[in-house]
């Protein structure tokens, strides 16, 4: 780990001390050989004062137990129908799993406890089929969880709901994650998914928006795996009724999950209700965090060096890109109203986040608030960027009588020799 690494982490951990992550860990990875560095990861997540609620399937180990005792089951995540053989091998493989989970935890120094804190009721008749035992999420008792939570105990939540009766019924457990992180108020819900499953299905994008979400089921439902739908569809759900994030990961692979909670760009698949990044005016706060990201860049004399004063002068030039609130990549749009010309100025990616198309999205962005100026023409001067700004922005070699003649000065003093390039913004 370098500097940087524990710069950008330190940035998230006041943001998530004392909130809640409620984590839903796949039956198949509960049983892979990474999950004992997932135990390690959630000690580290309870030792920055981050709260956490499990909550596990238990499919791969229903099918281990229903062929060991010579049953077939009805339905392994459920979903489908529950009878009452396969409830009896659910229950049996759900609790086991949740007693060796709290053993795993006891071993990296974390107490857990076990709660039925999920009521349920039967899933009644679809199809004109009936589903039997298998129920779904009526309520979370969550004062029995903040009970537990305010005593430093993870609350462990096994596939299984009950009613009023003392009747059990077999739950899906990507479902019931997001009822507990939906009533808990958590600030995420994270998926450790399948190995298996993630390689049976098509590349997922890094993140997702509702709506995206949405469309890439309709799209591309067949080829996606069940579980992996399934995960897609409640995070969808989930975020449309206020859970600002979830978050698809690889459950077999290490350290998916501290990576993906803290830094910029993840590890896995996030599925967003708000704006995950954005473009924005700067303020004066925001100086600072200018100056130092494009530090490097002036050094290099890839960019002209601009003092504090000489940015809050023309302030409302100037825009920030955000990925989760942290300033990446700038870039600035001096307008000559009286020569109908722009400036593409202090266009900067960070290096972390270079060769990810933020450099032509904040291109496009200038070009069309050029136009929404009415100006003719945009016109950047470069030194290092020159094929850049040809080949991703559609800028041609331009002669100086184009600039606007203060700008002509500026640049004649500068004495960086830099290139002129222009593009035409009319019709």
């Amino acid at each position: 780990m370098n500097v940087s690494d524990l710069r950008e982490i330190l940035q998230y951990v006041p943001r998530f001390r004392e909130q809640i992550f409620v984590i839903a860990v796949d039956g198949a990875v509960a049983a892979g050989e990474n999950f004992g560095n997932v135990l390690l990861d959630l000690a580290v997540l309870r030792s920055l004062s981050i709260r956490v609620a499990l909550v596990h399937g238990a499919g791969h180990q229903i099918r281990a137990l229903a062929q060991k005792r010579g049953i077939a089951p009805s339905d392994f995540d459920g979903i489908g129908i529950t009878d009452e053989a396969t409830l009896e091998v659910s229950i049996d493989a759900a609790v086991r799993l949740t007693h060796e989970i709290i053993e795993g935890l006891a071993a990296v120094d974390l107490r857990a406890g076990y709660v039925n804190a999920l009521i349920a009721h039967p899933f009644g008749i679809l199809g004109g089929r009936d589903h039997q035992f298998t129920g779904r999420v009526e309520r979370v008792d969550t004062r029995a969880l903040d009970a537990l939570l305010d005593q430093e105990i993870i609350p462990v939540l096994p596939p299984l709901g009950f009613d009023g009766e003392g009747r059990t019924y077999r739950v899906n457990s990507d479902a019931a994650a997001i009822e507990v992180a939906l009533k808990l108020s958590a600030a995420k819900a994270i998926y450790l998914a399948d190995p298996a499953a993630l390689q049976e299905s098509p590349p997922l994008p890094r993140q997702l928006s509702v709506p995206e979400t949405t469309d890439l089921l309709k799209k591309d439902r067949s080829p996606i795996a069940r579980t992996i739908a399934s995960k897609l569809e409640c995070a969808a759900r989930a975020c449309a009724q206020g859970l600002p994030r979830v978050h698809l990961l690889n459950g077999g692979i290490n350290e998916a999950l501290l990576t993906e909670i803290f830094s910029h760009e993840g590890f896995g698949t996030m599925i967003h209700s708000n704006e995950y990044q954005q473009i924005r005016r700067i303020f004066k706060k925001d100086v600072r965090s200018i100056m130092t990201l494009i530090r490097q860049s002036v050094r290099d004399e890839e960019l002209v060096r601009r003092t504090r004063a000489e940015i809050i002068a023309r302030i409302e030039d100037y825009w920030l890109l955000e990925i989760d609130r942290t300033p990446v990549a700038c870039v600035a749009l001096h307008a000559y109203p009286d020569n109908h010309s722009g400036e593409l100025a202090c266009l900067y990616v960070s290096k972390s986040h270079e060769n990810q198309g933020y450099g032509r999205k904040l291109m496009s962005f200038v070009e069309n608030l050029a136009r929404e100026k009415n100006l003719n023409t945009l016109f950047a001067l470069s030194t290092q960027a020159i094929a850049f700004l040809k080949q991703k922005g559609g800028f041609r070699e331009a002669d100086s009588k184009l600039l606007p003649p203060e700008r002509r000065e500026r640049l004649a003093a500068s004495g960086r020799n830099s290139k002129i390039l222009a593009k035409s913004l009319r019709p």
